[in-house]
């Protein structure tokens, strides 16, 4: 089965990429969200790599 990455719907906090990641990779997408306020507030980059992948990840066909 192929398996694709899209935005969550169940799991989303602000557009879904963190809990799309989650469901991707099998885990809980907290450990993303902590992840990735890490590289915002480190590095600056977690902000425009959110915004990138929110606009360039598809959401789920239904």
């Amino acid at each position: 089965m192929e398996r694709k990455l899209y935005l969550s719907v169940e799991n989303k906090k602000i557009w879904g990429v963190c809990g799309g990641l989650g469901e991707f990779l099998g885990i809980d997408a907290t450990i993303i969200r902590l992840i990735w306020a890490i590289l915002t507030f480190v590095y600056g980059v977690g902000f425009f790599a959110y915004l990138i992948a929110a606009l360039v990840i598809p959401r789920r066909p239904y």
